[in-house]
């Protein structure tokens, strides 16, 4: 199998993902969805993606489009192209899933997957963008504390301004 084939393996349209819902149901499996960008995935995505699979027996990870990223983090944004994103995250053996969403939020992308774990980042509270719909369809918000001085701002900053002591 080339990496192409395997990376593809693991890559969920959007349109297909009811279906594939469907299937996991049908098998019994607990499915945990987490999202972002994950623009210049670094240790500290590692390991949220790492937490979040351990909550479920199914990871679904959406990825915010590019077009997305640049609605709330701005022209410039993404640094790495989606398709790009994609091939990191399927490369992940803890990953089953991915996918991705045009929207600035995944409450829409939720609503579809119905998962019974939704995680996210600590610093985003129990009161997250996602959490409305997490409840409305039964399933539980888990938090995954930030690893400080890991996040892709301050890695940008460090880039940026080398020998600025301060970053990361």
């Amino acid at each position: 199998m080339t990496w192409q084939d395997y990376s593809a393996h693991k890559r969920v349209d959007p349109t297909c993902l009811p279906a594939l819902v469907q299937q996991l149901r049908q098998q019994g499996l607990k499915i945990a969805t987490l999202n972002g960008s994950f623009d210049l995935l670094h240790a500290g995505h590692l390991f949220m993606i790492y937490e979040a699979s351990k909550t479920a027996d199914k990871l679904i990870i959406a990825l915010n489009t590019d077009r997305s990223v640049q609605s709330y983090k701005g022209p410039t944004r993404p640094i790495i192209p989606l398709a790009y994103r994609m091939e990191m995250l399927t490369g992940l053996a803890f990953v089953d899933y991915v996918t991705w969403f045009d929207e600035s939020d995944p409450r829409e992308l939720l609503k579809i997957i119905r998962p019974d774990v939704h995680v996210n980042g600590m610093e985003y509270g129990e009161d997250c963008i996602e959490a409305g719909v997490v409840r409305e369809v039964g399933a539980s918000l888990h938090l995954v504390p930030r690893i400080p001085g890991l996040a892709t701002s301050q890695i940008l900053e460090k880039i940026q301004n080398p020998n600025d002591q301060k970053c990361v």
